[in-house]
Formats: C-alpha cells, structure tokens, sequence
C-alpha cells in the first residue's frame, strides 16, 4: 500500500528523514508514497530518482531539488499561466 501526501507536504514528508543521506538512499526510503498534484501524481521516490544531485544536506535541499524535476502539472490549475495578468 502506497502513501499519498499533497504537494504542499512534501517538505515535511522529506524532513523525517536522517540527512546528510545519498540520493539513492532516499529515493528508496520515500518509494511508493505518491505525490499529489493539481492534475495527476507522481511516485516521490521515482521522483528523486531523477534529481542531478548526488546528496542532500538536510530536507530543504532536497526540496530544492525536486523542484527542477516536478511535473508541468505539479502546480497551478491545468492550462492557467502565472504570467497573464
């Protein structure tokens, strides 16, 4: 059974792990909890996977991270822009 937390959770999700931590060790800790998007998911584990970085200082490096490899649908409503005003 996996986990599914919503996007605003992720940080704190990421916090209850022991760091400094490896990449790979911390894709697999989180593996199987889904991240929940405005229009979709995605596994947070697969998710780190992807990240450039091969180790995290603490939870908010981490987070740092993933914000290059989240998903267009990872934020907002689909279709709106942030920039028409």
């Amino acid at each position: 059974m996996s986990d599914e937390i919503n996007r605003s959770r992720l940080e704190s999700t990421l916090a209850d792990r022991a760091y400094p931590a490896d990449r790979g060790a911390l894709a697999d800790s989180v593996a199987g909890t889904m991240v929940l998007f405005a229009d979709g998911d995605a596994d947070l584990g697969d998710l780190l996977a992807e990240v450039d970085q091969a180790r995290f200082e603490g939870a908010a490096d981490a987070h740092a991270a993933l914000q290059n490899v989240l998903p267009i649908e990872a934020l907002g409503e689909p279709g709106q822009s942030d920039g028409d005003a």
